[in-house]
């Protein structure tokens, strides 16, 4: 059996430095504080400090496989990242996000659900590796976006495909950002996005067409249900492409 890479105990730690029992006596009682633990995990080229709740009811809460994968992956193809205006989707801790910042200082925003805690704990995050807090969007997939022209032509996640009654909405979500998408710089007359691009990708031409989504999954689940992710893309007129180690870009199909 494989060691564990921590250990569960680790991760109850409170906010709150005092475990004096007679604070509930000074108005917190029944007050359930969020628990955390704060860790440094490396990063291709560098190590990140990052603020990882104990546990979070929309799952916003550690870093996954899929992560230091995806990073090792971009890192090793970032010309994919050159002068793109990025999303990131599902950001959880915001340690992807905060990688690519510090790494190749590029233009991007962090997403997840619509809740003040994941925001502020990436805000944290960012401030913890001497980085200015990132643009955030507090949004839930399947809702009205909060803006009508989208202006990313790179989309990014990892490990988001674990909950499979959120596919819908994940897809719909992404169906809205490549089909409305309109240039950030197109206002300038600077043509920032090629529509369609051939890059070497490990080693390999592929040609992508922008805006895209670019997804590494590494958590495990049914195939079958890995498929209906798939599946839903194709019927709603989104093609898929297997470009590296589990990292799929999503963008339109050609006639659409």
């Amino acid at each position: 059996m494989d060691a564990a890479l921590f250990s569960p105990a680790s991760l109850f730690r409170s906010f709150d430095s005092d475990d004096d029992d007679d604070d509930e006596d000074e108005g917190h009682k029944g007050v359930q504080q969020q628990l955390y633990v704060e860790r440094t995990h490396a990063f291709p080229g560098m190590d990140l400090i990052i603020r990882e709740f104990s546990f979070h009811q929309l799952n916003a809460n550690l870093l996954w496989p899929g992560t230091f994968a995806f990073s090792e992956w971009l890192f090793q193809n970032q010309s994919l990242l050159c002068g793109r205006h990025i999303l990131e989707l599902g950001s959880g801790t915001g340690a992807l996000a905060i990688f690519l910042k510090r790494s190749f200082v590029v233009d991007i925003t962090t997403s997840d659900f619509d809740d003040k805690e994941i925001e502020e704990n990436i805000a944290h995050n960012c401030r913890a590796n001497e980085l200015a807090v990132l643009p955030h969007i507090r949004y839930t997939w399947g809702e009205n976006f909060p803006t009508s022209e989208p202006g990313w032509d790179l989309i990014i996640a990892s490990d988001i495909l674990l909950y499979v009654k959120q596919y819908s909405n994940l897809i719909k979500t992404l169906s809205f950002l490549l089909k409305a998408y309109k240039p950030k710089d197109e206002k300038a007359g600077v043509a920032n996005c090629q529509v369609k691009q051939v890059i070497t990708i490990s080693g390999k031409e592929v040609q992508l067409q922008w805006p895209l989504f670019l997804m590494s999954w590494r958590r495990r689940i049914g195939r079958e249900e890995e498929a209906l992710f798939f599946t839903g893309c194709e019927d709603a007129g989104l093609a898929t492409q297997h470009v590296g180690s589990r990292v799929y870009c999503i963008s339109l199909k050609k006639d659409v």
